[in-house]
């Protein structure tokens, strides 16, 4: 008659809101990283808008960031709150090197670019990028990574 009403496994505790800098995120995703199932992928912190998931880093963040972080699922590249646009457009040419690469078993650079820039006209001409990105992007020997940052 008096018992305790237990609280329910649904119920969402709701998280403080901070102001968290991109470093506290990166290391709250290393300790969940860290500790998770090695059959566990990374991508389940990502939710379809990029958004992170942040009732899953919460034992590590105790909060909620103020400004939204955004993490991009081909790369696991992480942006800031004006990272949105870059994120989504990685993902599309990470995607379209990937099949690019599975289609024709090379690598859909220029030719002789010491840089190793992307040639989008190669994705294009099989249907892989439907439009060419405002940026250049460059494949890095980490395996088969694009960046947008040059290398030196």
């Amino acid at each position: 008659m008096w018992k305790r009403k237990k609280k329910s496994d649904n119920e969402k505790h709701t998280l403080e809101v901070r102001d968290l800098s991109k470093e506290d995120i990166q290391k709250a995703i290393h300790a969940f990283s860290e500790d998770k199932d090695s059959h566990v992928p990374l991508s389940v912190l990502i939710q379809d808008d990029l958004t992170l998931d942040y009732e899953l880093l919460a034992p590590y963040l105790h909060a909620k960031p103020s400004e939204p972080f955004y993490m991009s699922k081909e790369t696991y590249e992480l942006f800031g709150n004006e990272g949105y646009e870059l994120a989504k457009e990685i993902d599309t040419v990470q995607h379209a090197v990937d099949q690019y690469m599975k289609q024709t078993q090379e690598a859909p650079i220029i030719e002789d670019d010491p840089y190793k820039r992307i040639n989008y006209y190669k994705l294009q001409r099989l249907g892989l990028l439907q439009e060419k990105p405002g940026r250049d992007y460059f494949l890095t020997d980490e395996e088969f990574l694009i960046t947008y940052k040059q290398p030196k």
